[in-house]
């Protein structure tokens, strides 16, 4: 099983994503930069948890894509 994310890190991530999806990629490390240039974390880890759910969702979303073609 994973761990599990707050509700602040999923709504934060969310909607970067809603306001800024195709600034994301499937690359962490590019996410991380995006993150924090966008938003001001209070710390690292946040900032690295959010970015890391933004690839997972991207990830996800592009397989989607994929089986729909």
């Amino acid at each position: 099983m994973g761990r599990v994310k707050t509700t602040l890190l999923k709504r934060t991530a969310l909607k970067l994503n809603r306001e800024h999806g195709k600034n994301f990629k499937a690359d962490f490390n590019f996410n991380k930069k995006r993150v924090d240039e966008l938003i001001e974390t209070q710390s690292k880890k946040l900032r690295n948890i959010i970015a890391g759910y933004l690839t997972k969702l991207h990830k996800q979303t592009s397989k989607l894509e994929s089986y729909i073609k």
